[in-house]
């Protein structure tokens, strides 16, 4: 019987999306939209997702599990039963387990699905049990939430509803149209009601292009502008007197600390004209309620951890967390107290063969882990809910690494990614609407469940039960590897935060999403309350700094002379990560260079040529666009591509490096120099 039934999406995006599905007589599903009743949601969905029954039901997805046949990269593979790919995944394991110890096993995901079971549930346990090497996931918000903590002590957020009734909003490093576009509709109501909104980002993207301001910043000088935003706020008085009295601690302190950043050196540093500075300081410190969307782009440059701290210092300067509308959003996900420790069961590791906990690699850095690390080498690695093959830093690194013949690899995916083709096992995975799981959200307070909407197709497995099955073949008999989805379900509403208080499975399974008990004005440090020792938030100035970072124009002259543009890589409007570069469009939205005008012309480049940039790591061929939508001395490139669709076989992370930020150990994406050179043809 047709049926119209709940799901949430899955994706790597702050706004967790309710879904609706009509499924058919058949059991296929024929139409997703957005929930109308949800109040993120809002009836609409991205266009990734509004498509997404094209991935569901596309002719490419894998169906049965693969063993590896041609030469690795090659992406030539056999079908193989179950029973036999998870016995030889064990008995591979086990072996290395044996040879090198369990630390040569080496686990590799993150969030190509933000389900908690099927991100970090039964595979965490297994890993652990297994004394596998522990994964440091800091490949895409480690250093903002670094720098966070440091200046709140804990990582609350402005409720995204509240955006409603901002004066005054700011998004720094957010492409809101392009990856967060549900909030785009608070945008809109604050400014029918007055509001200004402004955007500060290297690259004029689709939201610049429709604020009332735009800044284009350098990469990686955001501290910089905050620095000299305090600067003026503190030397014309324009603080929140009574909040800083009460709220704050070491005010005199940061006054004399920001004295050296005035605008017109901050100006030198971030490309953004003094007067421009100080007309935004100003507005912003006196305009309430003023809100500050930060996002993740701020913090994937050598001093993100710093440039995530100073902004986030800011609301609490001007006393901006007073008002319903002001504050600052980078994520909500630390409002979600869920029991993961009891999920993730990291004691396990004490009953490993180890008996101590596992050493930690960084996957910022898994060219070197692959191909450098030691005592023990990595000598096998599973890889699910990611491609780090497309996605990850220094791609010639990764490839070296991938392409050895003593690493066994193993790979759980719905399409067959870069990662899949050096695989020595493919185990085909369900899809976030073929299994159950539960979500939290990084860009709201709603906790929410899906079940299954559609039928797994082939052989497919939800990636609990992939490791469900290979605990048992290891004889791991702990009964928490007997728990079912709705056990773990349980464990995570478990722990007693009042912010859960009330939530069930049952009131989930009933209302399908829940929101946090939070309070509908949810005003997290209008009174102080903040989570550090003294309970205020502390400045403390004298661990305020900023450096250019080494790969900037501002940076190792060398470098900076043989190098002389700062590549970014932004996120792409239309695709997910690496998710949907399997689509012809996004493909071809990830094969542009943007280049201003004064940096293409001396070089002969015009709109459509090939052109290759380059560096000490690799190379890369793309197409140019050139125009205004950065500055001079800034090229873009949105990604990811999925590297074996390029003609060269090369994506943008052959030229970015695992240069690690200065808090968090995240990528420094963001601060990449590289020169660009025409391609001529035959006929040139």
């Amino acid at each position: 019987m047709a049926a119209t039934l709940h799901s949430v999406c899955a994706l790597d995006c702050p706004d967790a999306c309710s879904l609706l599905i009509n499924v058919d007589e058949t059991g296929r599903g024929s139409r997703l939209r957005g929930n109308p009743d949800h109040p993120i949601t809002q009836g609409f969905l991205c266009g990734k997702v509004a498509r997404y029954l094209e991935r569901e039901y596309s002719p490419d997805r894998l169906l049965y599990p693969l063993r590896r046949v041609g030469a690795k990269g090659e992406g030539r593979f056999e079908r193989l039963g179950w029973d036999s790919a998870l016995d030889l995944i064990a008995e591979r394991l086990q072996a290395v387990a044996r040879e090198f110890g369990p630390e040569a096993i080496l686990p590799y995901s993150y969030a190509g699905t933000m389900g908690l079971l099927n991100g970090s549930g039964m595979d965490r346990r297994f890993f652990h049990r297994l004394g596998a090497s522990r994964l440091d996931r800091t490949i895409c918000s480690s250093a903002g939430a670094a720098g966070l903590t440091e200046a709140l002590g804990v990582r609350y957020a402005m409720d995204t509803e509240h955006f409603r009734h901002s004066k005054l909003i700011i998004a720094w490093g957010a492409n809101i149209l392009g990856t967060n576009v549900h909030l785009w509709p608070f945008v809109v109501e604050a400014r029918r009601n007055g509001a200004k909104f402004y955007v500060i980002d290297p690259r004029q993207n689709r939201t610049g292009k429709l604020a009332d301001r735009y800044y284009a910043i350098r990469p990686g000088t955001d501290a910089a502008l905050a620095f000299a935003m305090m600067h003026v706020i503190t030397a014309e008085g324009l603080e929140d007197k009574d909040y800083v009295a009460a709220h704050t601690l070491g005010f005199a302190e940061l006054k004399e600390k920001v004295k050296e950043w005035d605008p017109r050196r901050a100006a030198e540093a971030t490309g953004i004209p003094a007067e421009d500075i100080v007309e935004l300081a100003r507005e912003y410190a006196s305009t309430r309620p003023a809100a500050i969307r930060l996002n993740y782009g701020v913090q994937r440059s050598e001093r993100g951890a710093m440039s995530a701290r100073a902004i986030a210092l800011l609301p609490a300067l001007v006393g901006a967390w007073r008002d319903m509308g002001g504050g600052l959003q980078l994520s909500t996900s630390a409002a979600f107290q869920l029991n993961r420790a009891a999920l993730e069961r990291a004691d396990l590791q004490m009953t490993s063969p180890l008996g101590r906990e596992a050493r930690l690699v960084n996957m910022s850095q898994l060219g070197d882990a692959l191909t450098k690390l030691d005592s023990p080498p990595v000598k096998a690695m599973v890889v699910y809910n990611s491609n780090p093959a497309a996605i990850a830093p220094d791609q010639n690194a990764i490839r070296k690494g991938l392409r050895r013949e003593d690493l066994f690899t193993v790979v759980l995916e719905q399409f067959q990614t870069d990662t899949a083709d050096f695989a020595d096992v493919i185990l085909p995975a369900t899809t976030f609407l073929e299994h159950s799981d539960l979500y939290y959200a990084y860009g709201h307070h709603y906790l929410q469940l899906a079940r299954p909407a559609l039928s797994a197709p082939g052989e497919t497995k939800r990636n609990t039960e992939v490791f469900r099955q290979l605990a048992a073949r290891m004889c791991f008999d702990e009964p928490c590897f007997q728990d079912s989805d709705d056990d773990m379900i349980r464990t995570l509403l478990t722990g007693g935060h009042p912010f859960l208080e009330g939530i069930t499975l049952e009131r989930l399974e009933a209302e399908h999403s829940v929101r946090l008990n939070i309070g509908e004005t949810f005003l997290p440090f209008a009174k102080g309350g903040f989570g550090t020792p003294s309970g205020k938030c502390e400045f403390r100035a004298e661990s305020l700094t900023y450096e250019a970072p080494v790969e900037s124009r501002a940076g190792d002259k060398d470098l900076a002379r043989r190098f002389p543009l700062e590549l970014i890589t932004p996120k792409n409007d239309d695709s997910m990560n690496g998710t949907f570069g399997n689509r012809p469009e996004v493909d071809a939205q990830t094969a542009v260079v943007v280049m201003h005008p004064l940096d293409a012309a001396p070089r002969g480049i015009v709109s459509g040529d090939q052109v290759r940039l380059r560096n000490d790591r690799g190379t890369c061929v793309l197409t140019a666009e050139v125009g205004e939508r950065v500055a001079v001395g800034v090229v873009s490139s949105t990604a990811v591509r999925w590297p074996k669709r390029a003609a060269d076989g090369n994506s943008v992370n052959m030229l970015t490096s695992q240069r690690l930020t200065d808090l968090g150990g995240g990528p420094a994406f963001y601060n990449c120099l590289v020169e660009a050179e025409k391609l001529l043809t035959e006929a040139q």
